[in-house]
């Protein structure tokens, strides 16, 4: 048994990094971070779509709600980035238009979150749907979808913590341009020599991700939820996560009080989500989607347009005649000469 795991940790005694995170076709580069955020929002709109039909929505549906959502997601994603990070893009020696190159990394999941949820409530806004009914199909999609996405940045070698000794530690290399010049995104790692062995923040959150998929799927399905408290779960699953793992990260962040920015805003936003779960229970079951059509954003039935009165169906024209022809040769009509 010793042996076996002496063998285990010999194999598991580093995780190597890419040597690149950027490959070109001529002169198209292909990012690795852009094709795990593509691959994530694909699957998040697949098995949403499922989801939803299997809750009795219509199908297409979804996706018609992603073309609002996802761009709307993209910008806010990325707006929270550059907010949050400012120091990055602006100030003495930066470039401002480095802001706007997303496919260097860099999106803010609250962000995405808030400004896709937006475009999600436009989309469903013009389909008639209620948007909790749609979050709590889209929700298991959506954490799987991220933790696709943190497969890029363990090709862009980026969102790691400290360092460790321990058997799943991720190796940093030093990567370089063809001009020789030192660039950890666009660069190529020639020597394999780890510069550092830090802990691979970024596989936690994908693991811790999935674990909560798992959680979503298991409790909608035992507890029937509705209403948008499957969509909770994920919010409060994930930022119970993410609040632990951003206390590992040392990459660059805005401090609060000593503390990286998203320490706040994880354990807010777990307040905020546990709160709306516990309110939301009031709401019953979960909805019947298939009975959802002509219903408000809340989910409750649209208001009826009062009836219209009637109007009196005309007396046929022959009956007309015979009561006429009746109340002329009764005895009251005859008049005494």
């Amino acid at each position: 048994m010793g042996d076996v795991l002496n063998g285990l940790n010999a194999v598991l005694a580093t995780i190597p990094s890419p040597d690149r995170g950027v490959w070109y076709l001529g002169p198209l580069p292909i990012r690795a971070y852009a094709l795990c955020i593509i691959a994530g929002i694909i699957v998040a709109i697949w098995w949403g779509e499922r989801r939803w039909v299997a809750r009795g929505g219509i199908k297409g549906e979804v996706t018609d709600i992603a073309v609002w959502a996802v761009p709307f997601g993209l910008v806010g994603g990325r707006l929270y980035h550059v907010i949050t990070d400012n120091q990055k893009y602006f100030g003495p020696g930066k470039d401002p238009l480095a802001a706007l190159e997303i496919w260097n990394g860099g999106l803010g999941i609250w962000g995405a979150i808030a400004l896709g949820a937006v475009g999600a409530w436009i989309g469903c806004r013009r389909k008639g749907i209620p948007l909790p009914a749609m979050a709590d199909a889209l929700a298991p999609g959506i954490v799987v979808a991220q933790a696709i996405g943190r497969l890029g940045n363990y090709f862009n070698q980026e969102l790691y913590g400290g360092d460790t000794t321990l058997p799943w530690g991720l190796e940093i290399y030093r990567r370089v341009t063809p001009e020789g010049r030192e660039d950890a995104l666009a660069g190529v790692a020639i020597d394999h020599t780890p510069i550092q062995i830090v802990h691979p923040t970024f596989l936690y959150e994908l693991l811790w991700n999935l674990g909560v998929a798992l959680l979503i799927v298991w409790a909608d399905k035992k507890f029937r939820l509705g209403h948008g408290r499957a969509f909770a779960v994920y919010v409060a699953g994930y930022t119970a996560g993410r609040f632990w793992i951003e206390l590992m990260r040392t990459d660059e962040a805005t401090l609060i009080f000593g503390q990286r920015v998203n320490v706040f805003v994880s354990a807010v936003v777990f307040i905020g989500a546990v709160g709306y779960f516990l309110i939301a229970r009031s709401r019953g079951e979960r909805e019947d989607v298939a009975a959802l059509r002509g219903t408000d954003l809340t989910g409750e039935p649209a208001a009826e347009a009062p009836e219209e009165p009637k109007a009196e169906e005309p007396a046929d024209t022959d009956d007309v005649k015979e009561d006429a022809d009746d109340k002329k040769n009764s005895p009251e009509s005859v008049k005494p000469e």
